[in-house]
C-alpha cells in the first residue's frame, strides 16, 4: 500500500484519459468521482473494528470495487440526473440517466481500481499481499516495486499526476464524440 498522497496521485493518473472523452468540465467531474473512491478499499481499516475483516482482504478485490461502483453509479443516476440537467454550467437539458450512470460508475470504478493497483505496487512491505481477483483467483498477486513510506514515490506521483492534469487542461481540442458526452463541453 502506498501513502494517501500516493493513492490520490495514482487515481489522478488513472482519471487522465477523461480529458479526451469528456473535455474540461466532464473531466473535472469524472476526476471528482475517481478521487471519491481513491481510498475506498481502505474502508476495511474502519470496518475491522465492527466486522471480521482484515486489511487487504475482501475490500481490496475487484468484486468489491465493482459492486460499490455500480451501486454508487445507480444512486448518482437516480439523484444527480435532474440537477445536472438543470445546471447552467453543463449547458444541457437532455443528459439521460444512462449517461450519468456510466459516467459515475466509470469514475468510481477508476478510483477503486487505481487504489488496488497502487497497493499491488507496494505490498507486502508492511501489509499482507492482495488477492484482487478473488473469488475467481485466490492466490495473492505481488508486484512490490515501491516502498510504502517513500516520500519520493508518494509525493512525486502526486506531483506528476497534477502536472499531467494541468497539461491536459490546456488542451483545446474537443472531446471524442461518443454517446456518453455530457452536454456541450468546451
Amino acid at each position: 500500500m502506498v501513502d494517501v498522497s500516493g493513492h490520490f496521485g495514482m487515481a489522478l493518473l488513472f482519471a487522465g484519459p477523461a480529458w479526451f472523452v469528456w473535455g474540461r468540465r466532464g473531466a473535472l467531474g469524472f476526476t471528482a468521482f475517481t478521487l471519491m473512491t481513491a481510498m475506498l478499499p481502505d474502508v476495511d481499516l474502519a470496518l475491522r473494528h465492527v466486522l471480521p475483516v482484515t486489511h487487504h482482504g475482501i475490500t481490496h478485490t475487484l468484486l468489491f470495487v465493482i459492486i460499490v461502483s455500480l451501486l454508487g453509479g445507480a444512486a448518482s443516476a437516480r439523484f444527480l440526473t435532474t440537477s445536472l440537467n438543470a445546471n447552467r454550467w453543463i449547458r444541457s437539458t437532455d443528459i439521460p440517466r444512462e449517461t450519468v450512470f456510466v459516467f459515475a460508475t466509470g469514475g468510481l470504478l477508476t478510483g477503486g481500481i487505481s487504489h488496488i493497483f497502487a497497493d499491488l505496487l507496494s505490498a507486502p512491505d508492511i501489509a499482507a499481499p492482495l488477492s484482487p481477483l478473488w473469488p475467481v483467483h485466490s492466490d495473492p498477486i505481488i508486484i512490490d516495486v515501491i516502498y510504502y513510506d517513500s516520500p519520493l514515490w508518494n509525493f512525486g506521483l502526486l506531483a506528476v499526476a497534477i502536472g499531467v492534469h494541468l497539461v491536459l487542461a490546456r488542451n483545446r481540442r474537443y472531446p471524442l464524440d461518443t454517446r456518453y458526452r455530457l452536454g456541450e463541453f468546451r
